[in-house]
């Protein structure tokens, strides 16, 4: 596997059953941190919601993924939103449902249909893009090889991801997995420079 898919940005969509409003919010994120920060504006932004429900996954060996029913019955709203991100075959992605009661119980098979479907409609809003994925290197070379190092860099697609530049310097890189090889070759190429990792 080269390549994975997620979202481009974020999307909103509604869904309303018997009096209940569902507003599903989907967003890419890179870590369980930028799901928590996001998860807690919500809350912010919707005190008087009965229900922050969601689902995650995270990498693309599709072990890092979390789904959470915010105390609706077990399995009614989690399972259904990260079972939408299945079926669409996308990850470093998450998505919040809030849901403002109406009065009226949807009962288990209701809710898992609402949460489904406001999930559903939320990723029908936002496009699936598809993205390399990255090794990470450091880097460590004499700041006269800079130029030389950053004409590889774009030259394979990599993302600079931390960077220290002073007489000695000391750069985080990830490589398109697609172009590990290569892109590598042409660094030790560089006799000053060393390279460590995979990180």
């Amino acid at each position: 596997m080269t390549h994975y898919h997620t979202i481009e940005k974020e999307a909103l969509a509604e869904f309303r059953d018997r009096g209940s409003t569902f507003l599903a919010y989907a967003f890419p994120i890179g870590s369980a941190d930028d799901f928590k920060k996001r998860l807690r504006a919500l809350k912010e932004e919707h005190p008087k919601a009965a229900h922050h429900c969601f689902a995650y996954r995270i990498g693309t060996d599709g072990n890092n993924f979390r789904a959470g029913d915010d105390g609706e019955p077990s399995g009614s709203a989690g399972k259904p939103i990260l079972g939408q991100l299945d079926s669409k075959g996308i990850t470093n992605t998450a998505i919040v449902v809030v849901r403002y009661f109406g009065g009226t119980l949807l009962g288990v098979p209701g809710l898992i249909n609402a949460y489904k479907t406001s999930a559903s409609f939320a990723l029908q809003l936002t496009p699936v893009i598809q993205k390399p994925i990255l090794v990470r290197y450091e880097l460590q070379f004499d700041y006269t090889l800079m130029n030389d190092v950053m004409t590889v860099v774009k030259r394979f697609g990599c993302t600079i991801d931390e960077q220290e530049n002073l007489l000695f310097c000391r750069t985080v890189i990830g490589v398109p997995k697609k172009d590990e090889e290569p892109c590598l070759q042409k660094l030790r190429d560089m006799h000053t420079l060393s390279v460590r990792g995979p990180l």
